[in-house]
């Protein structure tokens, strides 16, 4: 099978917008009147990224998830996106399952491909998404002020979970271990949550590489200090986890990346208007923190008392 005739077989599809669909030498996108366009990439490379054991539609669906988060973090609804797909030869079952995830998620956000390019080489995967949002409405990591709360959506800690399952550092039960797996290789972007957000955060950021690292793009951003909650973050593990030590939790829910939440700040005015935000998107939403004027990030367990771990966050180069 040659390259274009992989392309017409597993991703060509009718696009409704973009005049062109996919096939030309460029996509044509024209966002709604009033509405600015957000544009994200990511990557995916094999064995950084993801194990070689990883179900194809499960894969799939992750990489254009890790793109859709971005969105949601801006608060943009998803329009398109290009997908650049390096392989190291045609397998069809692979080709059949990967596109078949892609394009289960990309369908239920209304999400089309219309263009990309494709390669011989080491498993490689890259999307770039488009979305819209109005003007001026956009959710940016600069808005964070004294005195916001922090929010968290959904879970923390349990892709990171499964990645300790797979070194072989700890023992979860069969159910956990699936239940585990399913948040590291088949995340929930947080869409809906992020489009609910406009006019209500003050700032949001998606968890990918830490709870930590990602925070601290808020904070770097807005020049502000924050205080953090270490037990009301952990607590967010979803797995039935017994017998694993508070350090390891902590480590998992706090640094350990690949969770594509949103932590976000908002007003204490606006803790309401959050909640229900949660509600009408069907996204679970918990305060794990406060917004400080003092720079730096200070972690405290439940009682206020300093924790003295050091967390950090993924970084590709390090």
């Amino acid at each position: 099978m040659g390259e274009f005739d992989l392309i017409t077989r597993y991703f060509k599809r009718p696009a409704t917008r973009s005049p062109l669909g996919v096939g030309d030498d460029c996509a044509l996108l024209a966002p709604a009147a009033g509405m600015q366009l957000a544009v994200s990439s990511d990557m995916l490379v094999e064995g950084r990224h993801f194990l070689s054991t990883v179900d194809p539609a499960r894969l799939g669906h992750k990489a254009l998830a890790v793109n859709l988060s971005d969105l949601a973090a801006c608060g943009a609804k998803p329009l398109a996106f290009t997908l650049a797909l390096a392989l190291p030869g045609v397998d069809e079952p692979w080709l059949e399952g990967f596109s078949r995830g892609l394009f289960a998620l990309a369908d239920a956000h209304g999400c089309e491909l219309v263009g990309g390019d494709t390669t011989r080489g080491p498993l490689n995967i890259c999307i770039t998404v488009f979305g819209e949002v109005p003007a001026g409405a956009a959710l940016l990591r600069s808005g964070a002020r004294a005195r916001d709360d922090i929010w968290v959506s959904g879970t923390l800690g349990d892709a990171r979970l499964a990645l300790e399952m797979f070194r072989g550092t700890v023992a979860l039960s069969a159910e956990a271990f699936e239940s585990t797996r399913m948040r590291m290789e088949q995340p929930t972007p947080r869409v809906a949550l992020g489009q609910a957000l406009r006019g209500i955060a003050s700032s949001a950021v998606d968890v990918s590489d830490g709870l930590i690292g990602d925070l601290g793009h808020i904070l770097g951003s807005s020049g502000v200090g924050a205080t953090l909650d270490a037990d009301a973050a952990t607590a967010l593990i979803a797995a039935e986890a017994p017998g694993l030590r508070t350090e390891l939790l902590r480590t998992c829910a706090l640094s350990g990346g690949d969770d594509y939440e949103l932590v976000f700040t908002a007003p204490t005015s606006a803790r309401d208007a959050v909640t229900q935000a949660g509600l009408n998107s069907a996204t679970r939403v918990t305060r794990i923190g406060r917004i400080e004027a003092d720079a730096g990030l200070r972690i405290v367990d439940a009682t206020g008392a300093p924790v003295s771990q050091r967390f950090g966050s993924f970084d590709h180069f390090v």
